[in-house]
């Protein structure tokens, strides 16, 4: 029988993110009983809470005798307050960590070996490395269609889902990233909702981009609403715009995007995973996906794009889910703000049919709505891009935004960077074309979307004729550091502007 021991808790104050990990001193009576060792999963007992953590070895003076020190996120998941008596014991045995290593040799995984790793990954049974090494070896094109099929259903079935009594259609839109400000999700749920589509939207933060569609509305108003409270917006306004981590919905994704976030890896079959299991969880019976294609976007050409597309049809089919996928320009950043505050900006500026609103934005947006008002009606793309334009220009999009923001909180009130620095060109020439990596690089090194003011405003646009000592881009930071760290990248990186000098 496997000896329990008994430790008072400590609560050290270390943030580990959302990794618990647990701090014995090196001459602790349970380490050398049990042989515990820095970097070994211990089980952590409190009443009737208990998590699997990382232990970590300190020296003698930093703990008393008898205690475990908790990370942040450990006691709180334990629930575990200073001095509470705790019970250590051996983590488990993770057998699903056999499925892993049986990727790692390139074979495919049953659907009740892809269940088995999703639910211990939901159960937090992983070690941010364990869920690492599941990314890594699902990445690329690892993953055959039952294995993404497999995966989807796995990370629905070990979260919540949402139902709409009285709703036969429920609609989404979702972009599958890569390019910087494509900011238009809320734009297209003000538009097609005001059509009379439900459009209960949860979206995910940034995995690999400067900001996600719920970094940008948390600028502008609450985001992280409970379950109870979505279904009492959409109730009201026909939509929502919330982050989908606040209410469980396939919880292993937000596991799962947290670590490829670290890793800046998107891996193709869990992206479809991770979009279809949402929108399935959201309760969504039909979902329109934005494909941006560009050198220097997440998918680079059309055969890749094309591919994409079948995958997310087929997987969406077997899911009970119907995918239209639209494949448009990634060439270059879709307007002039990045990073959540100045593509909040951006936003408005489309709503309000502003004069100086971004016209690739705006087109964008017009683009998608119409294609689920056509899902919706059948009426055809043309007439549907009539109705969107006009809900657009008649104030409706904007007025239905406004309803939905007032719904989740109200409008907040948007920050300020203390830290700007307007960049000037050097070169004089035509600017034919803009880096969508190394940009959205430049933005993240900033701070964005941590820190909500961070990332930058374009000046300029593929195309223009450029001057020297004409603004480029204004530069936009928390910290003196950050700006100083994006700034030195920049001059390390100055094609991310190409600019052609005429003959």
């Amino acid at each position: 029988m496997e000896t329990v021991h008994s430790l008072n808790a400590v609560r050290m104050g270390i943030d580990t993110h959302q990794e618990p990990v647990v701090y014995m001193r090196q001459d602790c009576h349970v380490c050398k009983a049990e042989g515990f060792n820095a970097s070994s999963r211990v089980l952590v007992t409190h009443g009737s809470h208990m998590l699997v953590a990382t232990l970590n070895v300190v020296e003698q003076h930093v703990l008393p005798p008898g205690s475990v020190g908790l990370s942040n996120i450990a006691a709180l998941r334990l629930r575990a307050e200073q001095g509470d008596a705790l019970c250590i014991a051996h983590a488990p045995i993770l057998q699903s960590m056999s499925a892993v290593r049986k990727k790692v040799f390139g074979h495919a995984l049953s659907s009740s070996e892809m269940r088995d790793i999703v639910v211990d990954i939901a159960a937090h049974r992983y070690s941010d490395i364990e869920i690492a090494s599941f990314l890594s070896v699902c990445a690329g094109s690892r993953l055959n269609l039952d294995e993404i099929t497999s995966l989807t259903q796995a990370m629905v079935a070990c979260g919540k889902r949402l139902s709409w009594a009285g709703e036969r259609q429920i609609y989404d839109k979702h972009c599958i990233g890569g390019i910087p400000g494509n900011r238009t999700t809320p734009i297209v749920v003000s538009i097609a909702s005001a059509a009379g589509l439900t459009l209960p939207k949860t979206s995910s933060r940034a995995i690999t981009s400067p900001a996600g569609t719920a970094d940008t509305m948390e600028v502008l108003t609450n985001v992280d609403l409970p379950l109870e409270e979505i279904q009492r917006v959409v109730a009201q306004t026909g939509a929502c715009l919330a982050w989908g981590g606040a209410v469980n919905l396939s919880p292993a994704d937000d596991l799962l995007i947290r670590i490829e976030r670290a890793l800046d890896l998107d891996g193709e079959g869990q992206l479809i995973a991770s979009v279809l299991s949402k929108k399935i969880a959201a309760g969504s019976t039909h979902v329109v996906i934005d494909i941006p294609v560009g050198d220097t976007a997440k998918v680079r050409n059309r055969q890749q794009a094309d591919r994409l597309a079948a995958l997310f049809t087929e997987v969406g089919e077997a899911c009970g889910i119907y995918v239209r996928c639209v494949i448009t320009d990634g060439s270059r950043p879709i307007g002039h703000g990045i990073g959540p505050l100045e593509e909040a900006r951006d936003l408005l500026a489309v709503l309000q049919c502003q004069a100086d609103a971004p016209r690739d934005l705006r087109h964008r947006s017009l683009l998608l709505a119409s294609h689920l008002l056509d899902l919706a009606q059948n009426c055809g793309l043309e007439a549907a891009l009539l109705q969107a334009t006009e809900i657009l220009e008649s104030g409706r999009a904007w007025g239905q935004f406004k309803m939905i923001v007032a719904a989740q909180g109200g409008m907040r009130e948007l920050p300020v960077a203390p830290y700007q620095h307007q960049q000037n060109s050097s070169r004089h020439g035509v600017l034919s074309s803009i880096d969508n990596r190394r940009l959205a690089r430049l933005a993240k090194l900033a701070g964005a979307p941590q820190d909500k003011a961070a990332g930058l405003r374009l000046h300029v646009e593929v195309g223009d004729r450029i001057v020297i000592g004409q603004p480029l881009f204004t530069l936009y930071s928390d910290s003196q550091g950050e700006q100083e760290y994006a700034l030195e990248y920049y001059r390390e990186n100055r094609d991310v502007f190409c600019i052609e000098e005429p003959l």
